[in-house]
Formats: structure tokens, C-alpha cells, sequence
């Protein structure tokens, strides 16, 4: 301070010197007034003595020493998760720091507090965090230990760093397998769903009657409107079947009758592709009546689409009673006959046999 204050004012003194244009002699006595100026600021601004030395006093103002701090490593222990018998593995090193307490305190083990107090607060956090999350659930921890707390005892303050967090292997696997059942039962689930609205769907709304059919059959073919007509029937049949009820009175006529069923699993509806695709055996022995296993005259005649009111059958009867002289069938001619009452002298047999025989010159179809 006194170098400072004194090179000011020789400053000062300077300009004013420069600016007045003073004489030598006043040069020399601002010289001498700046020494004696420098030397009383110095002795006002110096110290005082003090009557007795600062390190001889009874408490002497010692610098205070840092407080010691602790640590210790746990390794491997089990933390629960918020899946029952899921345990983490929890790995840290714990610090502390030992409160000043009162002399009557009990004695502690500093390191036992100060490791519980971090457990405590890490199984606050893995108790909330499923067990397949343990790499997301080390980085809560690092940060909820990362601070130094002071312990329930208040006797120590605790903290964690370098935190490790790891769920062991065949749980990893278990969990693995669950989620891969989870999610094939949802895949399951999903579809059985979907199954059901498609079923309630055509059963409560497309085949809720044959009109719903039909204008369903229509919105998915909109040009097509013979077909729709052609398919009443069957989509009658349909939603009859799908209500397990009988086709409504306003459409039987457009339901096909039903088949007939022979002894051999045939039917007169399917008999001429069933013949068709059936080869021919040569020897099968007719049955008693002639009409062969299960076929009637009757179910031919339908087959045909002959009633018993049709004029025309027996004029059929006679040319079937041809056809089958002419291959040697009597056991079929005789049931013909039987069936019609037919009289074999009537007139009409010669002639029809007449019409329809070759001539004597060509062979028999």
C-alpha cells in the first residue's frame, strides 16, 4: 500500500511540475516531501504487535483436519424385484461418513449402517422394476445412490458408486420362454377373436335369413344378379343350416329335393357321375327283384323325371321292357311289368318292339 500511494503522488507531483514549469529547487524539495510522505503512510498502515505470539496462545487456530472417509465392496446380493421369486444380483462400493455425536453415544460399526442404509434405498427401487429391466434399473440406482444420506441412526452418511445390477442366467431363460408363451397365447387369442366375429358375423348377420344371404351374395357380386337368382336356393339352404332349422316355406320350391341314398353310399342325385367315374364290373350279380343293389323302378323313373301322372310313362315302361329283352334282362322285364300291371299281349309291345329293333340287315346297337 505505501509503494502504491507513493508512486501516485510522484506522478502527481510530475505533471504539476512539467505543467507549472517549476525551478530545480522545487523539484528537489517534491522529492524530499515524497519520501517523508512514503515513510509515514508506511509506519500508519503498519501492523500492531501483539502482546503475546498466536502459536503460544492455549487453543492455537490449527488448521482442522479432513474427515477420514470409509468404503467397502458388497458384491452379490439379492435384491427382489416386482415378480415374486425374481431376485437382482447388486453389486456396489459403499462409502460413509462418521457424524460427530455426543460422548455419552453408544459405539457403532460404521461400515454395518452405512451398508444397510444403501440397501434400503437400492430395494426401494428394484421392488417397483420388473426383472427383465435390470439394465435400465442399474442406471436408477447409480443415480439414487450417487448422493451421501445420512442414515436412520443419524450417526453416519452413506453413499454407492460403480453399481453393478444383473438378474442370473436361467431366470434370464425362464423369463425368455414366458414371454414367448405370453405372446403366442395373444397371437392365439387374437385369432380366436377373430374367429368368433367372423362366425357371429356370417351366422348372425349374413345368414340371418335367406334376404341377408342374397343381398350379401349381391354386395360381393354386384354384376351379377342371374346368379344371385340361380343361388337362392342354396343360400336358403345356408342360413336354414346355419339357424339348424328348415328352409322357409317361401323358398322350398327352389331347393333341389333331397337325394336318395343307395345300399352302396350313392344317391340318385349324384347316380350318373358316381356311374361315371365308377368302372363298370362285368358279372355283379342283380339283386332278387332285378332292379340291382338299392335302385328301384320308382327311383329311376324320378331320376328321369317321370310322375305317375306323366302320360308319357307308359310308353317309357314299354321301351325300357324292350331294352332289356334285347339284352337278355327277364328279371328286370318281369319287374317292369309288375310294376305297370303291363300285359305282354297288349298291341303296344310289338309295335314299340317293331320301332325301335334294327333292321335284319345291320347288327343290334
Amino acid at each position: 500500500m505505501t509503494l502504491f500511494l507513493t508512486v501516485i503522488l510522484g506522478l502527481l507531483l510530475v505533471i504539476l511540475g512539467l505543467c507549472a514549469d517549476w525551478p530545480r529547487w522545487a523539484w528537489a524539495a517534491s522529492a524530499a516531501l515524497l519520501a517523508v510522505i512514503g515513510v509515514v503512510t508506511n509506519r500508519a498502515l503498519a501492523p500492531k504487535a501483539e502482546a503475546f505470539p498466536r502459536d503460544l496462545l492455549p487453543e492455537p487456530d490449527l488448521p482442522l483436519p479432513e474427515p477420514a472417509r470409509q468404503e467397502q465392496r458388497v458384491a452379490h446380493v439379492a435384491l427382489s424385484s416386482s415378480v415374486a421369486d425374481y431376485d437382482f444380483s447388486f453389486s456396489a462400493t459403499v462409502r460413509w461418513l462418521v457424524l460427530e455425536a455426543p460422548s455419552d453415544a453408544p459405539y457403532i460399526n460404521p461400515a454395518g449402517l452405512a451398508i444397510d442404509a444403501v440397501l434400503q434405498r437400492a430395494r426401494v427401487v428394484t421392488a417397483q422394476q420388473p426383472p427383465h429391466r435390470s439394465a435400465f434399473v442399474q442406471h436408477q440406482l447409480d443415480g439414487a445412490l450417487a448422493t451421501m444420506r445420512v442414515d436412520a441412526t443419524g450417526r453416519i452418511m452413506a453413499m454407492a458408486f460403480d453399481v453393478s445390477l444383473s438378474l442370473p442366467e436361467h431366470d434370464r431363460e425362464r423369463l425368455a420362454k414366458l414371454s414367448d408363451v405370453r405372446k403366442d397365447e395373444d397371437v392365439w387369442e387374437h385369432e380366436r377373436n377373430y374367429e368368433r366375429s367372423k362366425r357371429a358375423y356370417l351366422g348372425d348377420d349374413v345368414l340371418k335369413d335367406t334376404g341377408s344371404a342374397v343381398v350379401w351374395w349381391l354386395s360381393r357380386n354386384e354384376k351379377e344378379v342371374e346368379g344371385a337368382v340361380d343361388r337362392i336356393g342354396l343360400l336358403a339352404q345356408l342360413s336354414a343350416a346355419a339357424k339348424n332349422e328348415t328352409v322357409a316355406p317361401p323358398f322350398e320350391h327352389l331347393v333341389s329335393p333331397p337325394s336318395t341314398v343307395f345300399e352302396d353310399g350313392g344317391s340318385t342325385d349324384g347316380w350318373e357321375s358316381a356311374e361315371r367315374s365308377r368302372p363298370y364290373e362285368a358279372g355283379t350279380p342283380a339283386s332278387e327283384n332285378g332292379s340291382g343293389s338299392g335302385l328301384s323302378v320308382d327311383s329311376l323313373l324320378e331320376w328321369f323325371g317321370f310322375s305317375t301322372a306323366d302320360p308319357d310313362v307308359s310308353l317309357f315302361a314299354d321301351r325300357l321292357i324292350h331294352l332289356a329283352s334285347v339284352h337278355g334282362k327277364t328279371d328286370a322285364v318281369d319287374e317292369i311289368r309288375r310294376r305297370f300291371d303291363h300285359d305282354p299281349t297288349e298291341p303296344g309291345d310289338d309295335d314299340v318292339a317293331g320301332a325301335g329293333s334294327p333292321p335284319d340287315d345291320e347288327p343290334a346297337p
